[in-house]
């Protein structure tokens, strides 16, 4: 029997390979099925042909054309150069192109590296030399931006002259047609057999993603074949994501989130429909549910509360709707009780980063399990381990820094052995940088990030703390807690709040309810400013970045 898991990534020199005792358990308990992912494709279409696979506006595709457009861009992509262990930036929104390069690259064995359409140069050229990258593929214009242009200024700063491939109707020289080579032309059959006989390993970088911090370059991670797929197959179970799925993709593509927890790629693994809207407007999500009879759909809280605000005058019929998943961000247990009632389905919440580690609350968990935590692990092989500031696990039931390993978190970030010297202890545990406690149930309780810390004359107070209470507020629509510069306690806490239509808020409000509920004095907020919107990072959490900047900018007193 060859055991895939004990070969390591040699393709990508600055991957960091599971441990080959830790790889072969992992192999032989199942967990890595020593496949590579563009062969699924195929599997679905096998089981699935006919049926519709991916709708994006107009546009419907079936598994059989997917995997088969999917195999044309391979080859195509092949023919210009590209080769197993290149890799290459994606910068697409939500469109179907997306699916087919995505599967196109993990069937080549060219790694897509998943950035974002906010991303500009800066961005783009950093994590383009740090990776090295062979190709950009990107859309001819995104929201009135020109990314070809921006494509072609950046390829002109990478070595080897990497190719730009475009994906719109107006394609200028230089610039290479995708929608042209995804034409399924010739013997489709014969194209299949020649790219499953030049298959990818199974331990090969399938995707590199990026991290979701809000300040400096995001880091960059490496994800295998094997451990992809488990990531997928266990996300797909742990929701119940069946052949009569219709997902609703409405958060980047990009992230992991929304691409494989379970998102587009769970969908598609059990022979669902993946609808794909880019923007999570509320007209334009419920009219996407009513028109193709939406199940489910993954938000952040930010959105999930819009949409919840928004959905009892919408004049659409939301009743195919059954499952939201919120993550991203600490939702309280009062907003995780509203959601569900105002959009007539149940809230399924997730905890989980691009790093590896998936928590979700089980589809039919009673209320206080699906209000009241993160949810639990998706594997067996999960471990979690939960520390205090000295680094010595703390009681069971109490807050500390989460510590996780798995056969889906990567053993350390592509190509930074400093950065990972921080992020990742010697034995391989990552550390999340989130303040977590877990019931005696085995479920997660996000209480905030160790870095998300306000220190107030040396008291250090948890941003997360205070945002899930003031969020209680029926005043409240959406807060972030960020530190204020003062020269007498060094921080103090200030709060950005966005509250509902026809609502006021004062600071004096404010104090009142979180001395009522018994907070301590030190964490009372201290200046409050009211915005008509939050800004939000790519993926739709509030961007404390920009928030602090206001403070020193625009809105000092």
């Amino acid at each position: 029997m060859r055991i895939e898991g004990t070969r390591h990534p040699v393709k990508h020199e600055g991957f960091v390979p599971w441990p080959a005792d830790v790889a072969l358990r992992y192999t032989e308990a199942g967990c890595w099925r020593g496949r590579p992912l563009g062969s699924s494709m195929w599997d679905w279409s096998d089981a699935w042909g006919g049926r519709t696979a991916v709708v994006d506006g107009e546009q419907r595709l079936s598994y059989r054309e997917l995997a088969a457009s999917a195999d044309a861009l391979a080859e195509a992509l092949a023919d210009r150069g590209l080769t197993d262990g290149d890799t290459v930036l994606v910068q697409l929104p939500n469109c179907w192109e997306f699916v087919v390069v995505t599967l196109a690259c993990f069937r080549l064995g060219v790694a897509p590296v998943m950035m974002l359409p906010p991303h500009r140069a800066y961005e783009l050229a950093s994590i383009g030399t740090h990776v090295d990258a062979k190709a950009l593929v990107v859309p001819d214009e995104w929201r009135g931006y020109d990314h070809q242009d921006l494509a072609h200024r950046v390829a002109g700063t990478l070595p080897g002259d990497p190719l730009v491939l475009v994906v719109g109707d107006t394609v200028r020289p230089g610039g290479v047609d995708v929608r042209a080579l995804l034409r399924p032309d010739g013997d489709t059959a014969a194209r299949r057999g020649r790219l499953d006989a030049s298959a990818p390993g199974a331990t090969d970088a399938a995707l590199f993603l990026l991290s979701g911090g809000t300040t400096g370059l995001p880091k960059v991670i490496g994800r295998t074949h094997n451990d992809y797929e488990y990531n997928i197959r266990q996300s797909a179970a742990a929701c119940g994501i069946t052949a009569e799925t219709v997902y609703l993709a409405v958060l980047p593509a990009g992230h992991n989130y929304p691409l494989a927890s379970p998102g587009i790629l769970g969908t598609l693994s059990a022979g669902g429909r993946v609808v794909l809207l880019p923007s999570p407007r509320p007209e334009a999500v419920f009219e996407a549910i009513e028109r193709e009879g939406v199940t489910t759909t993954s938000a952040v809280p930010a959105i999930a509360l819009k949409w919840a605000e928004a959905a009892a005058g919408c004049g659409r019929d939301l009743s195919t709707l059954r499952h939201v998943h919120v993550g991203g961000s600490v939702l309280s247990p009062e907003l995780a009780a509203r959601i569900g009632p105002a959009l007539g389905c149940r809230v399924q919440q997730v905890y989980g980063m691009a790093e590896g580690l998936i928590c979700y609350t089980a589809p039919d968990a009673p209320d206080e399990v699906a209000h009241g935590t993160q949810g639990a692990p998706i594997s067996a092989y999960d471990e979690l381990l939960v520390v205090g500031p000295d680094g010595a696990p703390v009681g069971p039931g109490e807050i500390g820094e989460l510590l996780t390993r798995g056969p889906y978190t990567p053993r350390g970030y592509y190509g930074v052995p400093d950065q990972n010297a921080l992020s990742y202890t010697p034995d391989g545990w990552y550390r999340t940088g989130d303040q977590v406690r877990i019931t005696p149930g085995g479920h997660v309780v996000v209480c905030g990030r160790v870095k998300d810390l306000i220190n107030r004359g040396g008291e250090k107070i948890a941003a997360g703390e205070i945002e899930t209470l003031v969020q209680e507020m029926p005043q409240v629509a959406e807060v972030a807690a960020v530190p204020a510069p003062d020269p007498d306690v060094g921080e103090r806490v200030c709060l950005f709040v966005r509250v509902h239509e026809g609502h006021t808020l004062a600071l004096e409000d404010v104090a009142a309810a979180l001395t009522e509920r018994g907070l301590a004095a030190f964490k009372i907020p201290e200046r409050l400013e009211i915005l008509a919107d939050l800004p939000h990072t790519p993926v739709g959490k509030p961007d404390k970045k920009v928030l602090r900047n206001l403070l020193v900018t625009t809105i000092v007193r």
